[in-house]
């Protein structure tokens, strides 16, 4: 067996806001610390209850947040930003299953720390279904054959991957009180829970399903501010619909949207603060 481990930052237990989650805030290196310790409880489960190979994407922000050194030897790690499908590199059709540990609510949603990407983003479809990072990593997932098979974060991502992921075991390692404040379990009793959540998820990953995404779809993403959208539709093969910020896209397929989205967020924070 083998598994693909995604790990974002928002959705860490003990996490409340972005002094946690920016690298140049005082409480940072607490909270890398928190994720890869919650990355070695879902190894350990995984390792124990037989997989062979378990490969973990660092997928926040310049995605160089877990610590090597501390990381459970048994798996191996992708670190680093540069990366074609950023949060879900190199998940292909060889493993068995996906775990997306420490994720959030999409952008408008409640949720501690929610967002799309980037906070230029107000929304993100995939043709009509609104989506977020979760929705659109689940269907690269699916692109693949690979079901998520584990969502853990706060319990608003757990209840966005449980609409989304008919099946999916989700642990929810806090609550979400507003956007930024949370009730929390202590971390040994959330690495406990998702140790035993990852247990749960391998023996029903043959009954979950992949997101299948849809055949050539379209990518619009609504932009907080018009020159936000200006700067996307730079992009070849964009344009912006009559009197919004959404710039929509047509895709060959879910791989091209994803690479697509990634190009667009990132010109669009060439407006960053007007």
């Amino acid at each position: 067996m083998k598994l693909y481990v995604s790990v974002d930052m928002e959705g860490i237990t003990g996490l409340p806001d972005y002094t946690f989650v920016d690298s140049s805030r005082h409480n940072y290196e607490r909270a890398r610390r928190i994720m890869t310790e919650e990355a070695n409880a879902i190894i350990r489960a995984a390792v124990g209850n037989g997989a062979e190979e378990v490969l973990v994407n660092d997928s926040h922000s310049k995605m160089n947040n877990l610590l090597v050194e501390e990381l459970h030897p048994d798996a191996d790690l992708i670190t680093g930003d540069l990366k074609a499908l950023s949060m879900v590199q190199s998940l292909d059709e060889t493993f068995d299953g996906a775990i997306f540990a420490g994720y959030h609510a999409r952008a408008g949603q409640p949720g501690v720390m929610s967002h799309s990407m980037t906070f230029g983003v107000r929304n993100m479809y995939i043709n009509d279904v609104a989506i977020g990072e979760l929705g659109l990593n689940a269907y690269v997932a699916g692109h693949f054959g690979v079901p998520v098979i584990l969502v853990a974060g706060d319990d608003c991502a757990c209840r966005e991957a449980e609409a989304l992921i008919p099946g999916v075991v989700t642990a929810a390692v806090k609550q979400s009180i507003s956007r930024s404040a949370v009730k929390t379990l202590h971390p040994t009793k959330a690495r406990a829970l998702l140790e035993e959540k990852t247990a749960e998820a391998i023996g029903k990953r043959s009954s979950i399903q992949p997101l299948v995404p849809p055949k050539q779809p379209t990518l619009r993403i609504e932009f907080t501010n018009y020159g936000q959208a200006e700067w996307a539709a730079l992009m070849p093969g964009c344009e912006i619909e009559p009197g919004t910020t959404v710039v929509k896209f047509e895709a060959k397929d879910i791989l091209e949207a994803y690479r697509a989205m990634l190009v667009m967020v990132e010109l669009a924070m060439q407006t960053k603060f007007c």
